[in-house]
């Protein structure tokens, strides 16, 4: 499996629970998943596609990130396609004849996709090895983002009833998690919850005064830098962005009433990094990968920890520390309280309200920020301060200073620009060339070769191919300073190596590019009925590859 990870997504080890997760998905058990927002929750899923024979398909309610995250896999080296409403139907019928050439082993779908007679019937004639279902809360009606369309899911274990099922959100209270159990009939299952905790995001209740003034302050600080300002209404959003456009600052406003053209730009635009302010209603977000939004700022306070939690989510999925800032006023639990009454089912207008007074108590907490979502979330937090909210720093938002950077900025710079431009080349998000963490590596340790640049983390075998040649230029083009080549990167190096060059002992040519040659011969030594160990010694490659270059050649 460490192998696949970084062969494919350029990391040497997994992030806790990814391991255990893979395992039990291997062994053709159901799960559900319980994972923070850039936790990882991707590789419980992407990694078993990998090994399995058939197709692993993901169900995600999030039409705007399926491109995003399938492009990303390409990047990647990994076979994978989306079928959703963006594409014609003659698009559609490519993809499906190349799944039916064993062509793709992920495909990326929205819930909508499964109420086709068509649809079902086509999957039923497929060879289905996983189900993945991202998003899980949405199935339950006391999530916070409950979706009819994921009703659809419940005939799943009926249809496919010996394939695992994979379930995977960020949010989700007991109640929701024994409702998304039931309503996909996962029996048996495992549970896996990993700590809600996100260490790197600072999480900050202010007064809702000067507040336009405030979100300056902190758009200095993080000058250009990506950030999202949550709004509660259409007219907020656009009187914000105005002023912010007023102060000289790049920014575009998302809601409900902006065609759904003009909105699908200005995502485009603020996640290709061409404007790096968003000030939108809640709407926005769910449909955003970008992994290095430094800033999430709420204009009015979110109607439930859950929401709250998710929209924050989108804060520092990277891993680097990101600022979450919340305005609170008592006058915001009217508007929010004047909708909560215009809900007519009792059920759903009670939960609501419930869920509203928790978000008021949090706000009006004046104790550990953390240490309250967290156990709201059932998350036990036992440290005296998390060193991470305003009320154990004691401290406005605005004073809160980022760690000391030790990475050089300038080459850094000069790495973002490239990426830019190879992004705009091949249109596509520049995440999904490179993230800021695998930036700062490169302006830190400044590999100098192939060897050392696969070294990188986020550097696999296909980026070090495709784009390793023109980021090593600008690195060794850059001129010397100071920073030094730290030991320890050479030391994970080293061992990563240690660990191919073993494989490469009894298996010279694994991992190495197959050629018509070597097709030729496999399916010779196939027609002649030899083992896959047998074809393996011969070939001089490892049985796992023989057997999925058989299943790409329709031999297996």
């Amino acid at each position: 499996m460490e192998l696949l990870l970084k062969q494919y997504f350029g990391y040497d080890t997994f992030r806790p629970l990814q391991s255990e997760i893979i395992q039990n998905v291997l062994q053709k058990n159901d799960s559900l998943v319980l994972m923070p927002t850039g936790g990882g929750k991707s590789l419980c899923y992407q990694i078993p596609a990998l090994q399995f024979a058939g197709l692993t398909l993901v169900i995600s309610p999030l039409i705007s990130l399926m491109k995003d995250q399938v492009d990303n896999l390409k990047a990647n080296g990994v076979q994978a396609e989306f079928i959703n409403s963006t594409l014609s139907h003659q698009e559609i019928e490519q993809i499906k004849d190349s799944i039916k050439e064993k062509k793709v082993k992920l495909l990326y779908i929205a819930p909508e996709r499964l109420a086709l007679e068509d649809f079902k019937i086509f999957l039923l004639s497929q060879q289905i090895s996983l189900i993945a279902i991202d998003e899980a809360h949405c199935i339950s009606e006391w999530g916070h983002d409950f979706r009819k369309d994921y009703r659809n899911l419940t005939f799943l274990k009926k249809f496919f009833p010996n394939v695992p099922i994979i379930a995977l959100t960020a949010t989700a209270t007991l109640k929701v998690r024994e409702d998304i159990l039931k309503q996909l009939s996962l029996v048996n299952s495992k549970i896996f919850i990993s700590s809600f905790d996100r260490k790197n995001l600072n999480l900050m209740v202010m007064p809702k005064k000067d507040t336009f003034g405030k979100i300056l302050s902190l758009l200095k600080k993080n000058k250009d830098e990506p950030a999202i300002i949550y709004c509660f209404s259409r007219d907020d959003t656009e009187k914000i962005t105005q002023k912010l456009r007023e102060a000289g600052l790049k920014a575009l406003p998302y809601h409900a009433g902006l065609s759904s053209e003009l909105r699908k730009k200005n995502q485009e635009l603020f996640i290709q990094d061409k404007v790096n302010i968003i000030a939108a209603t809640i709407a926005f977000g769910m449909g955003i990968d970008k992994p290095d939004i430094r800033v999430v700022i709420h204009h009015t306070f979110s109607k439930s920890i859950e929401g709250y939690y998710q929209e924050i989510g989108r804060a520092g999925r990277d891993g680097l520390t990101s600022d979450c800032v919340l305005f609170y006023t008592r006058g915001d639990v009217r508007k929010h309280k004047f909708f909560l009454d215009k809900v007519g089912d009792d059920t759903l207008r009670q939960s609501g309200s419930a869920k509203l007074e928790k978000m008021i108590s949090y706000c009006e907490s004046n104790s550990c920020r953390r240490k309250n979502i967290l156990e709201y979330f059932g998350e036990s937090y036992l440290e005296t301060s998390c060193n991470g909210c305003d009320i154990c720093l004691n401290l406005s938002p605005i004073k809160v200073e980022k760690a000391e950077r030790t990475f050089d900025n300038v080459l850094f710079e000069k790495l973002r620009a490239l990426r830019r431009t190879i992004a705009i080349e091949r249109n596509v998000p520049p995440f999904i060339i490179f993230g800021d963490v695998s930036l700062r590596e490169m302006a830190y340790v400044k590999p100098s070769n192939s060897d050392e640049f696969l070294s990188i983390n986020g550097v696999g075998q296909q980026k070090l191919n495709d784009l390793g040649a023109a980021f090593l230029e600008v690195i060794n083009n850059h001129p010397e300073d100071s920073t030094i080549f730290p030991k320890i990167r050479m030391e994970k190096k080293s061992k990563y190596h240690q660990r191919l060059e073993r494989i490469k002992e009894n298996s010279p040519n694994a991992y190495e590019p197959w050629t018509d040659e070597d097709d030729q011969r496999l399916r010779e030594l196939y027609s002649m009925n030899y083992s896959i160990d047998k074809m393996g010694q011969l070939l001089k490659r490892q049985p796992s590859a023989i057997r999925s270059r058989l299943r790409k050649q329709g031999l297996e």
